[in-house]
């Protein structure tokens, strides 16, 4: 298997066509001073860290509430935009294995303004999805504690993120690989434990396999529910490309990043699926709420001892590794930004240790706002901030369809030929996912808990927009300065 990528590796080195980019050229200045020291099992791991987090073990109960048990179909039509993405995604980082990922490569095979609106929305929707996934842990940890307030849970938890992200990034891998472990390992019992309550003829369960074919009960708010838990379900998936963005900390990425997304996807898929093919079998869809884990309802439904608890644990620790691969995701963007010219220099710096120590304390604004909304707004701190948060996720996925079009066409055949991975009939999946993308975003608007969503996107764009030329214009005068 490592004779393909040492072979593209060769051609790609020395290739014939002058238009095409080379990514042996320029990434030096880029990433001068991170360290590639993540290793593939690590790489695996943080993306399933950052991809499996509140969005199913929280987020996936307000899901189920809007789509009935036929969110199993959101689940499935998410699953596909998400494999295209990363797909596309893929081709891309082999060619050009850099801090930033589908941000440079906007830069790079788009225009500028997308390389910087990409990078700042990213950037902002992952602070905020901090801010989320630390405030889902301060729910969570109102089982133990119910007298406690949040604010509390949420200050200590920000400082141990914090901390170990602080320091060198194969710490911090190896700390994501074992958290992102825990919760591997107990979706696959969950699995288990619920297809042997399924399969073993145990009475209660909320369906039965010819519910499967009655409408009624698999479409209880018709197919509209359906579609409109689709923006919610995309959130599940967001951080599969963080494996991308990696790879300027990965060693020997054309071997190890095709291979990391290839098995996170096939994992995700199987996880979300069946883990909500197995939630909805159990609970009734109208017992699945907000207020706790849907995972710790099945559990207490089914009446196993103490598993409430173990399992509160298990997602409390999902939450945390989700929050610690995000603010990883996050420093490394500014980072990315900084090194390209679009952001204040300082946040560039690395310590002696390889990390953007000042690209991440910028990165912990989420933290902040997460103790303000769990300060005032209690109730609503969740959805109001994964609301905000979804766009930039869906507009990242957006820009990188539409860059992998440029990116088509400035490799070669050869090139496309070579490559690890491959997005299968170009160009009219990345088409389908496009529009598909575009058609939830609009849709949002009628689920109130999306409603952020819309309302956000495009006051932001049309701030980064400015921004972006006002940075410019402040760079033609330093420039101009120069000489």
């Amino acid at each position: 298997m490592s004779e393909r990528p040492d072979k593209f590796n060769r051609m790609i080195t020395n290739q014939q066509s002058p238009s095409e980019p080379n990514p042996l050229q320029d990434l030096s200045s880029q990433q001068h001073g991170l360290q590639r020291r993540l290793s593939g099992r690590q790489l695996t791991m943080i993306a399933i860290g950052g991809a499996i987090g509140t969005g199913l073990f929280l987020g996936s109960g307000v899901a189920v509430q809007l789509a009935g048990p036929g969110v199993l179909v959101t689940y499935g039509v998410g699953a596909v935009i998400a494999l295209i993405v990363t797909l596309a995604l893929a081709e891309m980082t082999v060619v050009r294995p850099v801090a930033g990922s589908f941000g440079v490569h906007a830069d790079e095979f788009l225009h500028p303004w997308a390389g910087f609106s990409v990078r700042y929305s990213y950037w902002l929707a992952q602070v905020i999805a901090i801010g989320s996934e630390v405030v889902a842990a301060s729910i969570y940890c109102r089982y133990w504690f119910p007298s406690v307030p949040q604010w509390i849970w949420i200050v200590l938890f920000s400082a141990t993120m914090v901390y170990v992200n602080s320091h060198t990034v194969s710490r911090f891998g190896e700390f994501e690989y074992w958290f992102a472990m825990i919760k591997v390992v107990t979706i696959i019992a969950f699995l288990g434990v619920g297809a042997g309550l399924i399969f073993g003829g145990r009475q209660g369960v909320a369906l039965s396999f010819h519910d499967f074919l009655d409408h009624s009960k698999m479409l209880p708010h018709g197919w509209s529910g359906v579609w409109f838990a689709s923006s919610l379900v995309l959130f599940s998936f967001l951080g599969v490309e963080i494996v991308a963005v990696t790879s300027g900390e990965a060693k020997d990425p054309a071997l190890s990043i095709p291979k990391a997304m290839k098995g996170t996807v096939g994992r995700l898929v199987l996880f979300y699926v069946g883990a909500i093919f197995i939630l909805i079998m159990i609970v009734p869809h109208e017992n699945i709420g907000i207020r706790e884990s849907p995972f710790v309802t099945v559990f207490r439904t089914v009446g196993v001892p103490y598993a409430g608890g173990l399992m509160n644990f298990v997602v409390l620790t999902a939450a945390l590794s989700s929050m610690n691969a995000n603010l990883y995701l996050t420093s490394r963007m500014l980072f990315s930004l900084s090194r390209s010219g679009f952001a204040p220099r300082v946040f560039g710096k690395v310590t002696h240790a390889g990390a953007p120590r000042n690209a991440l304390l910028a990165s912990t604004g989420g933290l902040f706002g997460a103790v303000l909304m769990a300060l005032f707004f209690p109730q609503r701190a969740y959805l109001a901030m994964v609301g905000v948060a979804l766009f930039g996720g869906i507009f990242a996925w957006m820009i990188i369809l539409i860059t992998h079009f440029f990116f088509r066409r400035r490799v070669s055949a050869e090139t496309v030929r070579s490559l690890p991975l491959r997005l299968p009939f170009f160009p009219w999946s990345g088409m389908a996912a496009l529009t598909a993308l575009i058609a939830i975003t609009g849709s949002a608007g009628w689920v109130p808990e999306m409603q952020p969503l819309v309302w956000s996107a495009g006051p932001w764009l049309l701030a980064v927009t400015i921004f972006y030329l006002i940075w410019k214009k402040i760079e033609r005068r330093a420039i101009h300065r120069l000489r």
